[in-house]
């Protein structure tokens, strides 16, 4: 699947809340799930964060094969197309005390360590962690003389949303995920039936025979069919200057949302039964949630975000490049992603001097970024922090930075990770007592606040920019309006 503004159907139940609390038994036939295990609910006027995830997917939630002309009218293939990988990742993130709400969009091809390893993999695309567990578990299941499909399929589901979900916190710096929301592609369209005409506006004429994408310059109705173009399109072959990437797909999800948004508020009216009735079977038969996410409560609560009070960000990349396989992937920094979800998450507060690290602990680094002389200027800026300098070596180059340390240097480490803002401390056994082992990964930068001097620092602190287009990582969009996008 290339699609799916799966948090669409986050933001249908936001806007018609009020009608909502007329259907008690909203939830009955919805499937739920226990996924995120036994995490505590946030407290009354706590802030939510919510992951929306949009499967790769042309099966319905039970695995099931959907209805010839759904496929016609998707222009995405059939049951044999996609698969289980989280295409969509979107966090939503909600202040409890009332104020603007932030959608964060996670590009699906950001290459990033899986906690979990799903199937004995320790990295890839962001997106792969779902299908990855779900395959291993699947096997595993079958083994096990599970056969019933309903059962092989959630729980088969079960075991991605899990290795997703503990993917995607990490990736974030440890942001709290209370609730879920899974969607496939048929629920998308069917939503999208539901509420059709839908209005959007595009900066330029533009045609995508992949995608089915179609649309002239300016605003303009479009149908079911063509909401699933809109938002699936990524290429353009007739206008090639436009120059598509899977960014301003992240864009186009983002703006249908706002644009939904919009005119169901300015409509002013509920939804009318009927087409209430015909939502509540798409969310039966193609949306998942966790077992403690309660609807009702959550859309009455998140009625605001009709009202413009949600901007939408999606995070940043360094570059494009392939993996070990030769597919194509995004390069990340991963000190300015959690940065930037730090900064989007919480309000600024002054800053305030790191904890002293413990004394005697010594640091090795390893270079593995490709860039002549960073181990030495990390050394360097360290011991203004009050670390011992270790050895510097230049290891085979690498996606992500690591840090290691021995068991007795578990505090030093950890306040090492704070200044860093980035890796998380592991434990390894075969280092020497105080040592703390840390690699630098491809796209690393020295936080400012550890820099010496501007001149010490061998790297900028600002990574270069993805392509040469500065839309290459679009910026924040606000709601509450019809936005024209590429």
């Amino acid at each position: 699947m290339r699609i799916i503004a799966a948090s669409l159907s986050v933001l249908v139940l936001a806007v018609t809340g009020y009608v909502w609390n007329q259907y008690r038994d909203l939830t009955a036939g919805i499937h739920t799930s226990s996924a995120l295990g036994a995490t505590a609910a946030p407290a009354a006027g706590a802030d939510t964060n919510i992951l929306v995830m949009g499967l790769d997917s042309r099966l319905d939630e039970n695995g099931n094969a959907l209805p010839a002309d759904i496929y016609d009218a998707l222009h995405a293939g059939d049951a044999a197309n996609g698969g289980y990988n989280a295409n969509v990742l979107m966090l939503l993130h909600i202040p409890g005390d009332g104020s603007k709400a932030t959608s964060i969009s996670i590009p699906r091809d950001d290459y990033v360590d899986f906690p979990d390893t799903p199937d004995g993999t320790a990295e890839g695309k962001i997106k792969q962690a779902y299908g990855l567990a779900f395959d291993q578990a699947n096997r595993q299941l079958r083994a096990q003389g599970v056969t019933d499909p309903v059962t092989l399929e959630q729980r088969s589901r079960d075991a991605g949303r899990t290795a997703e979900i503990h993917t995607v916190r990490e990736f974030l710096g440890g942001v709290p995920i209370d609730h879920f929301v899974e969607v496939t592609l048929m629920a998308f369209y069917q939503i999208a039936q539901v509420v059709q005409p839908i209005t959007v506006c595009v900066n330029e004429d533009t045609t995508d025979s992949y995608s089915g994408a179609d649309f002239h310059a300016g605003r303009q109705q479009i149908t079911a069919a063509q909401a699933v173009a809109f938002v699936r399109q990524r290429r353009d072959n007739v206008h090639p200057k436009l120059n598509f990437t899977d960014l301003d797909r992240e864009r186009r999800q983002q703006a249908f949302i706002s644009s939904l948004a919009y005119q169901l508020k300015q409509a002013g009216t509920p939804v009318d039964p009927t087409r209430l009735n015909a939502i509540m079977k798409v969310a039966e038969q193609n949306i998942a949630i966790d077992s403690g996410l309660d609807l009702l409560s959550f859309a009455t609560n998140a009625t605001s975000l009709s009202s413009g009070n949600i901007s939408f960000t999606t995070l940043p990349i360094t570059g494009f490049g392939t993996d070990p396989l030769g597919e194509s992937i995004n390069t990340v920094d991963l000190t300015q992603i959690r940065a930037t979800v730090q900064n989007l998450l919480s309000p600024p507060v002054p800053a305030t001097p790191a904890p002293a690290p413990s004394a005697g602990a010594t640091v090795d680094v390893v270079n593995s970024t490709g860039q002549t002389g960073l181990a030495a200027t990390m050394e360097r800026d360290l011991a203004g922090q009050g670390y011992t300098a270790g050895t510097t070596t230049t290891g085979a180059r690498t996606f992500h930075t690591t840090l290691s340390y021995a068991p007795d240097a578990a505090d030093p480490a950890r306040t090492l990770a704070t200044l860093l803002a980035g890796p998380t401390p592991r434990p390894d056994g075969s280092l020497p007592a105080g040592h703390i082992r840390l690699v630098l990964g491809n796209g690393f930068t020295v936080p400012p606040k550890l820099a010496v001097s501007s001149s010490a620092s061998s790297t900028p602190t600002t990574p270069e920019p993805a392509t040469s287009d500065p839309a290459s990582v679009p910026s924040a969009l606000a709601g509450g309006e019809i936005p024209c996008v590429k």
